[in-house]
């Protein structure tokens, strides 16, 4: 064995060649790999001796991507499309033996390789639209050349991963083997491959697949249709529609030029700038800087669940997928019933989608043991409460899980919005008691809130954060005010949306303008969806709020057929002259003038005070960095990626311009506009929140 560099080393079995790659944790095309690749390569086409050439990979994956830390820094090494060039104009055969992962410039490397063999628990795929980007070695223009650009399309736009077993059925793999013997069946097949002198065959010269599609744009313009709803307000996906389409129509040089520009565009956009930030913020958010790798954590087997309610049902779904047996209480047998029921009718609806087996959902539904007596909870790990949001109703809980839970398990509250200290203060143990914020469909919703006590103990935290891991979560630690994180900012945009009617706006203004900004749905449609009653008591309803008022006349939202929205049968909303009246009448009897409302207003003071939220809840430590406030604000609320999340969004458009509106606004409309100090001081200093 030859060592090539520090993360490289050439192997000669006989006439053949083993280039291995070891450049932990995903063998990244770093400038090191990149520069290991040439000169091992160089190394072995120089001797005579080597007839083939296998590219091989340590550790638990085949190349797994570029290295994206080099983006926009200088060029260092040489380029991956030099690399490229000397493996697909190699005058020897090279093969590539895949395991674990083949993606992005990974699979870029192998496609330039004459052949491929992969174990067949390897996966191989192009992510890059995920980070706003394309592929940009190639990727675009080799892979519809030997999958065919039908399954390019969906595999490019979508960033999926392929299984071995059909990369192999597509032709991008030509062999599959056992993890196990990966290396030697590699060398045994590139030793027949030059026993038989089969061709060195360059995906770049295929032709077949891509001309059975040439002059057919109905082909793309029908994928792009079916899509669209999938790709709106994405720049990315269309971009890489556009280099397929260049495939397809385009000698290989030119579409790799056209290819080469879209890259470019998008590496210097705003969204993939964005969705590179979201990368890193991400995996930045599990880290908690008191709270570290030395930190004990402990053994959690058994959870137990207070409420069988939407809440509780769907937490309860998030641990027995994990495979944790989960016991859940009611307080009687017609709700346990009831939230029983819906468990099963919800994973029966996910087995009648082939999401899962009919095996797989007895299988979770035998890990529920349902109950009437809290007694049972005494055997647990981890007791999570989702009873009615009431904090006499959940001290009065926690004084009992008390005096039930056993020694070391930890009590959670999945309160929205109420105080996790008072909470504690009800148990003798405040240590143990954390917060685990659940966003409703629980079982569906990515986002946890883990919410640290003031006398959180460290392992309870450790715990709750790997935990969130396990079962599937993106976890944010915060700290105890109303509303947490997410709510708490939300309240900001609420408030304002609920003014900009009685100024004049109509409620399907304000929708349309934060939909096109980018999320699902605006604020009245989310209403309608949750539903308008939520909370409300007609005997205590004063009809001091437009709620109050359309909830008094039966407008509850969709399950009503009438909200904010009128409905179809179908739940499809269209506007209320109904609505519309109601709000102007309401607007008047307070005094208020109507006018016309820009759209301009309407996102400025839709989005600009929930950034000023942040930025106090950054100043009171209430979050750890202000990256975790926007991976909140993406997992939870719907806050698109492609903007990267509400704080970077005010670092991209300029905390000057978000301060001057905020004073602007400030003064023409109070004290709800006044600006946080931290926002003035950073905006003063020409520094961002990232800077913080």
């Amino acid at each position: 064995m030859t060592a090539i560099n520090a993360v490289t080393d050439l192997t000669v079995d006989a006439d053949i060649a083993v280039l291995s790659l070891d450049s932990p944790p995903v063998n990244a095309l770093s400038a090191a790999v990149r520069s290991g690749i040439r000169d091992g390569m160089a190394r072995a086409l120089a001797d005579d001796a080597v007839k083939a050439v296998v590219l091989i990979c340590a550790g638990k994956t085949f190349v797994a991507g570029a290295d994206i830390t080099e983006f926009g820094k200088p060029p260092a090494g040489p380029s991956l499309a030099e690399v490229q060039a000397m493996i697909e104009d190699a005058p020897k055969p090279v093969v590539a033996a895949i395991h674990g992962t083949a993606l992005g410039g990974g699979l870029e490397l192998a496609l330039v390789c004459h052949y491929r063999i992969a174990t067949r628990s390897a996966k191989c795929g192009l992510p890059e639209v995920n980070l706003g980007l394309l592929p940009g070695a190639g990727g675009t223009q080799r892979l519809p050349r030997i999958v065919g650009p039908e399954q390019a399309l969906e595999m490019v736009t979508s960033g999926t991963h392929v299984a071995a077993s059909a990369a192999a059925e597509m032709g991008l793999v030509d062999l599959l083997t056992d993890d196990a013997s990966l290396r030697a069946d590699a060398v045994a097949f590139a030793r027949k491959v030059v026993a038989e002198k089969r061709p060195l065959r360059k995906v770049r010269e295929s032709d077949d697949k891509v001309a059975a599609a040439r002059g057919k744009p109905e082909l793309f313009a029908a994928f792009r249709k079916a899509n669209a709803r999938r790709f709106r307000g994405f720049d990315a996906p269309e971009f890489n529609i556009r280099c397929i389409e260049a495939a397809v129509e385009l000698p290989f040089e030119a579409g790799l030029k056209r290819e080469r520009e879209l890259f470019t565009e998008l590496l210097n956009g705003t969204q993939s700038a964005a969705q590179r930030y979201y990368f890193f913020a991400s995996r930045q958010v599990w880290n908690v800087p008191d709270v570290g790798a030395d930190t004990p954590a402990l053994a959690v087997r058994r959870i137990g669940i207070v409420g069988a309610g939407t809440m509780g049902g769907g937490i309860a779904m998030n641990f027995l997928n994990a495979g944790y047996p989960v016991t859940i209480v009611e307080s009687s047998q017609q709700a346990l019933d009831r939230g029983l029921k819906t468990i099963r009718a919800n994973y029966d609806n996910t087995a009648r989608k082939g999401r899962l087996s009919a095996a797989d959902v007895e299988a979770r539904m035998a890990l529920l043991t349902p109950t009437l007596d809290l007694q049972l909870l005494a055997d647990a790990d981890l007791i999570i409460e989702a009873v009615f949001e009431n904090m006499e109703v959940k001290q009065e809980l926690f004084g009992k899980l008390d005096r039930i839970a056993k020694a070391g398990a930890i009590l959670a509250t999945n309160t929205s919005a109420l105080d996790v200290n008072v909470i504690a203060a009800a148990s003798s143990r405040p240590e143990a008691v954390i917060g685990l914020h659940f966003f409703s469909p629980a079982n569906v919703m990515k986002l946890l809130e883990v919410v640290r006590g003031d006398k959180t103990a460290k392992p309870v935290i450790r715990t709750a954060m790997e935990l969130a891991r396990k079962i599937g979560k993106v976890a944010a630690l915060v700290g105890v005010c109303p509303g947490f994180v997410g709510n708490r900012m939300l309240a900001q945009r609420q408030r304002e949306a609920q003014k900009l009617v009685l100024d004049g706006a109509l409620p399907w203004d304000v929708d349309r303008v934060l939909y096109d900004f980018g999320f699902p749905m605006g604020p009245f449609a989310m209403s309608d969806l949750a539903g308008l009653d939520l909370g409300w008591v007609r005997e205590k309803s004063s009809g001091s709020t437009l709620r109050e008022v359309l909830c008094e006349m039966d407008r509850r939202g969709q399950k009503a057929g009438a909200g904010y929205y009128d409905y179809d049968e179908q739940r499809n909303a269209k506007p209320s002259p109904v609505v519309e009246q109601v709000i102007r009448d309401f607007a008047a009897k307070q005094g208020r003038n109507s006018r016309v409302v820009s759209e301009q207003e309407i996102l400025d003071r839709c989005i600009y005070p929930m950034i000023n939220e942040g930025a106090k809840i950054l100043q009171e430590g209430k979050a750890i960095r202000a990256s975790d406030i926007d991976v909140i604000w993406v997992n939870g609320y719907g806050w698109p990626v492609y903007r990267g999340g509400p704080m970077i969004y005010a670092d991209t458009i300029g905390l000057d311009k978000v301060l001057a509106a905020m004073r602007r606004y400030e003064a023409l409309y109070g004290a709800d506009f006044a600006p946080a100090p931290l926002l003035e001081e950073l905006a003063a200093q020409g520094r961002r929140f990232a800077d913080l």
